[in-house]
């Protein structure tokens, strides 16, 4: 289960008083390929199939969904274990770059071996998609409604695809804002859903990591809730990303190749 009831005591204006609160579940998550554990990651316990195509497009361990011939989820004492088995040109390519990384949750470049990996060439994204200010407020308010496990505990993060014609296409929550991206991403990959016509939708702010994971994704523009770092504005300019930051009900800021936003679509 993803969330859990606890009890606890709450005190206002001097006054105490007993109750309950629904907590959002953190589970050690491993990832294995052919048996051998790549990675551990802490995460909410849901889509995880989702997770395991997410984390492994994200990190170039797969190129598509058809990569991986055999996933498993599987339920082990200290945790969960996605099992996956991998077509041979993959599993090759794996072994040979045996980058392994353990760390908390969401965190993006736990176990990276060198400065230069963390920074790494992004994919370049070419796409004549454009958006006016309507779509992307429509976009964004879309989120909230679809939020179910962050309504019920103010807990996790989100990240979404939104286009003009279908609306919300898909949305996953994750207590790691990385983790609900390498969900999203995994959701519209095993569905065989292209991300270049839309919108990719933050709950989080945005980092390099996002940025990079949003490249891979192949999302011409991301949106999000809050301010991006100095970092992600030059990696999403130099990868032809628009990004959109301090997303709210009154407006929002573009950073990054602002000609995808237009006042007629």
């Amino acid at each position: 289960m993803p969330t859990t009831s606890v009890t606890r005591t709450v005190w206002r204006d001097n006054t105490a008083s007993s109750g309950a609160r629904v907590l959002p579940e953190e589970t050690p998550i491993a990832l294995t390929y052919n048996r051998a554990t790549h990675a551990v990651m802490l995460a909410s316990p849901a889509d995880l199939e989702d997770f395991a195509v997410g984390f492994s497009l994200a990190e170039g361990i797969i190129a598509s969904a058809a990569d991986i011939e055999t996933l498993d989820v599987v339920t082990v004492p200290d945790g969960i274990e996605l099992r996956m088995d991998l077509i041979g040109p993959r599993l090759d390519a794996l072994t040979r770059r045996q980058r392994r990384l353990a760390g908390p949750s969401g965190c993006g470049l736990c176990g990276m071996d060198s400065l230069a990996g963390a920074i790494r060439p992004t994919p370049q994204i070419v796409s004549n998609a454009h958006f006016t200010p309507d779509h992307i407020a429509t976009a964004m308010a879309s989120m909230p409604p679809a939020q179910t496990l962050n309504h019920a505990t103010r807990a996790v993060h989100a990240a979404a695809f939104w286009t003009p014609t279908q609306g919300l296409v898909a949305l996953r929550e994750d207590v790691g804002r990385h983790n609900a991206l390498d969900k999203l991403a995994g959701a519209l990959a095993r569905q065989g859903i292209p991300a270049h016509d839309g919108l990719l939708l933050l709950s989080s702010r945005v980092s390099i990591e996002m940025v990079q994971k949003a490249a891979t994704l192949g999302a011409p523009v991301i949106v999000a809730v809050s301010a991006p770092t100095a970092l992600a504005v030059r990696v999403a300019d130099a990868a032809g990303i628009t990004l959109i930051g301090i997303a709210r009900q009154d407006g929002f800021e573009v950073f990054t190749h602002t000609e995808r936003v237009r006042h007629v679509a």
